[in-house]
């Protein structure tokens, strides 16, 4: 946190219970983190380019995780409120677009790779 901040906003990400009425089991997350990195790095300097910025988090984990684990952490420092909150809502979304990470949801009758992206 920074002195100057007067908004901080947090995402976290949790794996829920069930997918369109389906029982989820489990989540695996997969990454090329080499490139995965530069990735969030380049989400990181956008958003410090498009909102004033002081302090920017993001942590994606990978592998397994169960229902009620967290995969995903975005915390975003501000001056105010409002573009901590944009910032923040930025970075989630554009990292599950851009971010070579693939997750694949486990059910008690199978598994599905979802949202494959890169």
């Amino acid at each position: 946190m920074s002195p100057q901040s007067g908004g901080i906003d947090v995402f976290i990400g949790t794996v829920r219970d069930a997918t369109k009425g389906k029982k989820v089991v489990r989540l695996d997350f997969e990454a090329y983190e080499p490139m995965a990195l530069k990735e969030m790095e380049k989400i990181a300097a956008q958003a410090f380019e498009k909102w004033p910025v002081q302090k920017l988090l993001i942590h994606h984990r990978v592998g397994t995780l169960d229902v009620g684990e967290i995969p995903v952490i975005i915390a975003v420092s501000c001056a105010h409120r409002d573009a901590a909150f944009e910032a923040c809502r930025f970075v989630i979304d554009t990292l599950k677009q851009t971010v070579p990470i693939w997750k694949k949801e486990a059910f008690e009758d199978g598994e599905v790779w979802v949202a494959a992206h890169p």
